[in-house]
Protein backbone atom coordinates (compact mmCIF):
# COMPACT_ATOMS: atom_id res chain seq x y z
CA UNK A 1 0.00 0.00 0.00
CA UNK A 2 1.29 3.43 -0.93
CA UNK A 3 0.49 6.43 1.26
CA UNK A 4 -1.06 9.55 -0.27
CA UNK A 5 1.44 12.00 -1.79
CA UNK A 6 1.17 14.66 1.03
CA UNK A 7 1.88 11.99 3.65
CA UNK A 8 4.81 10.62 1.62
CA UNK A 9 6.25 14.14 1.43
CA UNK A 10 5.90 14.55 5.20
CA UNK A 11 7.59 11.19 5.82
CA UNK A 12 10.43 12.16 3.47
CA UNK A 13 10.95 15.47 5.31
CA UNK A 14 10.83 13.87 8.77
CA UNK A 15 13.34 11.23 7.62
CA UNK A 16 15.90 14.00 7.09
CA UNK A 17 16.03 14.67 10.84
CA UNK A 18 18.98 13.14 12.71
CA UNK A 19 18.14 9.80 14.30
CA UNK A 20 14.84 9.52 12.45
CA UNK A 21 14.65 6.70 9.97
CA UNK A 22 11.80 5.94 7.58
CA UNK A 23 9.89 3.79 10.09
CA UNK A 24 10.02 6.44 12.83
CA UNK A 25 9.12 9.15 10.31
CA UNK A 26 6.12 7.09 9.20
CA UNK A 27 4.97 6.61 12.82
CA UNK A 28 5.30 10.35 13.47
CA UNK A 29 3.41 11.25 10.29
CA UNK A 30 0.60 8.78 11.07
CA UNK A 31 0.45 10.13 14.63
CA UNK A 32 -0.05 13.64 13.23
CA UNK A 33 -3.07 12.36 11.31
CA UNK A 34 -4.65 11.46 14.66
CA UNK A 35 -3.92 14.86 16.22
CA UNK A 36 -6.54 17.62 16.19
CA UNK A 37 -6.16 19.78 13.08
CA UNK A 38 -5.40 22.88 15.17
CA UNK A 39 -2.53 21.12 16.95
CA UNK A 40 -1.02 20.09 13.61
CA UNK A 41 -1.34 23.69 12.35
CA UNK A 42 0.35 25.02 15.51
CA UNK A 43 3.16 22.51 15.11
CA UNK A 44 3.65 23.59 11.50
CA UNK A 45 3.61 27.29 12.42
CA UNK A 46 6.16 26.70 15.20
CA UNK A 47 8.50 24.86 12.84
CA UNK A 48 8.05 27.48 10.10
CA UNK A 49 8.90 30.29 12.54
CA UNK A 50 12.16 28.78 13.80
CA UNK A 51 14.52 30.43 11.24
CA UNK A 52 13.36 33.92 12.26
CA UNK A 53 12.69 33.28 15.97
CA UNK A 54 15.96 31.59 16.91
CA UNK A 55 19.13 33.61 16.39
CA UNK A 56 22.80 33.54 17.45
CA UNK A 57 23.90 35.77 20.30
CA UNK A 58 26.46 38.27 19.00
CA UNK A 59 28.53 37.95 22.21
CA UNK A 60 28.69 34.23 23.03
CA UNK A 61 27.26 32.71 19.81
CA UNK A 62 24.73 30.60 21.71
CA UNK A 63 21.28 30.12 20.19
CA UNK A 64 18.76 32.56 21.62
CA UNK A 65 15.54 34.46 21.03
CA UNK A 66 17.14 37.85 21.83
CA UNK A 67 20.52 39.52 21.21
CA UNK A 68 22.44 39.59 23.47
CA UNK A 69 21.08 36.39 25.00
CA UNK A 70 19.68 35.98 28.52
CA UNK A 71 22.95 34.50 29.82
CA UNK A 72 25.04 37.39 28.48
CA UNK A 73 22.68 39.97 30.01
CA UNK A 74 22.33 38.25 33.40
CA UNK A 75 23.97 40.65 35.88
CA UNK A 76 24.24 37.87 38.50
CA UNK A 77 26.78 35.96 36.41
CA UNK A 78 30.54 36.23 36.83
CA UNK A 79 32.32 38.15 34.06
CA UNK A 80 35.75 36.81 35.07
CA UNK A 81 34.88 33.17 34.17
CA UNK A 82 34.47 32.08 30.57
CA UNK A 83 33.51 28.52 29.62
CA UNK A 84 34.30 27.49 26.05
CA UNK A 85 32.05 24.81 24.50
CA UNK A 86 31.76 23.31 21.03
CA UNK A 87 28.02 23.76 20.50
CA UNK A 88 24.88 25.11 22.18
CA UNK A 89 23.89 21.55 23.15
CA UNK A 90 27.07 21.30 25.25
CA UNK A 91 26.06 24.36 27.24
CA UNK A 92 22.77 22.83 28.44
CA UNK A 93 24.16 20.12 30.79
CA UNK A 94 26.57 22.64 32.31
CA UNK A 95 23.67 24.95 33.06
CA UNK A 96 21.56 22.10 34.43
CA UNK A 97 24.35 21.16 36.84
CA UNK A 98 23.88 24.47 38.66
CA UNK A 99 27.64 24.52 39.38
CA UNK A 100 28.65 27.23 36.91
CA UNK A 101 27.65 30.90 37.02
CA UNK A 102 30.05 32.46 34.52
CA UNK A 103 29.79 33.36 30.84
CA UNK A 104 30.13 31.19 27.71
CA UNK A 105 31.70 31.14 24.29
CA UNK A 106 30.35 28.70 21.67
CA UNK A 107 33.00 27.70 19.11
CA UNK A 108 30.66 26.16 16.56
CA UNK A 109 32.46 22.83 16.37
CA UNK A 110 35.83 21.21 16.99
CA UNK A 111 39.08 21.03 15.07
CA UNK A 112 38.99 18.00 12.78
CA UNK A 113 41.45 18.01 9.85
CA UNK A 114 39.94 14.76 8.54
CA UNK A 115 36.59 16.54 8.16
CA UNK A 116 38.24 19.70 6.86
CA UNK A 117 37.51 21.72 10.04
CA UNK A 118 40.45 23.93 11.00
CA UNK A 119 40.75 26.63 13.72
CA UNK A 120 39.84 29.36 11.21
CA UNK A 121 36.52 27.56 10.59
CA UNK A 122 35.56 28.00 14.27
CA UNK A 123 34.99 31.09 16.39
CA UNK A 124 38.55 31.06 17.73
CA UNK A 125 39.37 34.55 16.43
CA UNK A 126 36.29 35.94 18.19
CA UNK A 127 37.33 34.15 21.40
CA UNK A 128 40.84 35.63 21.35
CA UNK A 129 39.43 39.11 20.60
CA UNK A 130 36.99 38.75 23.48
CA UNK A 131 39.72 37.68 25.89
CA UNK A 132 42.05 40.46 24.70
CA UNK A 133 39.51 43.07 25.80
CA UNK A 134 40.20 42.04 29.42
CA UNK A 135 38.00 41.19 32.37
CA UNK A 136 38.31 37.41 32.13
CA UNK A 137 40.59 35.72 34.66
CA UNK A 138 39.94 32.05 33.89
CA UNK A 139 38.98 30.20 30.73
CA UNK A 140 37.42 26.76 31.22
CA UNK A 141 37.86 24.53 28.18
CA UNK A 142 34.76 22.33 28.10
CA UNK A 143 35.17 20.82 24.66
CA UNK A 144 34.02 17.23 24.29
CA UNK A 145 36.22 14.39 25.48
CA UNK A 146 36.82 13.10 21.97
CA UNK A 147 39.97 13.20 19.84
CA UNK A 148 38.63 16.32 18.13
CA UNK A 149 37.64 17.94 21.41
CA UNK A 150 41.04 17.20 22.94
CA UNK A 151 42.83 18.63 19.88
CA UNK A 152 40.68 21.75 20.09
CA UNK A 153 41.36 22.16 23.82
CA UNK A 154 45.12 21.76 23.27
CA UNK A 155 45.09 24.32 20.46
CA UNK A 156 43.05 26.81 22.48
CA UNK A 157 45.20 26.37 25.58
CA UNK A 158 48.28 27.31 23.59
CA UNK A 159 46.60 30.36 22.06
CA UNK A 160 45.10 31.59 25.35
CA UNK A 161 48.17 31.10 27.54
CA UNK A 162 49.96 33.81 25.55
CA UNK A 163 47.38 36.20 27.05
CA UNK A 164 48.55 35.31 30.60
CA UNK A 165 45.16 33.92 31.61
CA UNK A 166 44.43 30.87 33.73
CA UNK A 167 43.33 28.03 31.45
CA UNK A 168 41.59 24.97 32.93
CA UNK A 169 40.08 21.82 31.42
CA UNK A 170 36.93 20.10 32.62
CA UNK A 171 37.60 16.97 34.66
CA UNK A 172 36.68 13.57 33.29
CA UNK A 173 36.45 10.07 34.62
CA UNK A 174 33.87 7.74 36.12
CA UNK A 175 30.22 8.81 35.89
CA UNK A 176 28.17 8.80 39.10
CA UNK A 177 26.36 5.50 39.65
CA UNK A 178 28.63 3.44 37.42
CA UNK A 179 30.46 0.22 38.25
CA UNK A 180 34.22 -0.04 37.73
CA UNK A 181 33.92 -3.51 36.23
CA UNK A 182 31.88 -2.15 33.29
CA UNK A 183 34.03 0.92 32.57
CA UNK A 184 36.58 0.97 29.76
CA UNK A 185 40.30 1.30 30.49
CA UNK A 186 40.60 4.87 29.17
CA UNK A 187 37.80 6.14 31.42
CA UNK A 188 39.24 4.39 34.46
CA UNK A 189 42.71 5.67 33.65
CA UNK A 190 41.49 9.24 33.38
CA UNK A 191 39.58 8.87 36.64
CA UNK A 192 42.78 7.71 38.38
CA UNK A 193 44.85 10.55 36.90
CA UNK A 194 42.19 13.13 37.80
CA UNK A 195 41.86 12.03 41.42
CA UNK A 196 41.75 14.69 44.16
CA UNK A 197 42.15 14.88 47.92
CA UNK A 198 39.10 14.15 50.09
Amino acid sequence: MSYPRPLRRLIAQLSKLPGVGEKTATRLALHMLKMPAQSVRELGETIAGIPEAVIRCSRCFNIADQDPCAICTDAARRDDLLCVVESPTDLVPIEKSGEYRGRYHVLGGAISPIDGVMPEDLRVKELIERLSRGGVGEVILATNLTAEGEATATYLAGAIKSLNLRVTRIAYGMPVGSDLEYADEVTVGRAIKGRRDV
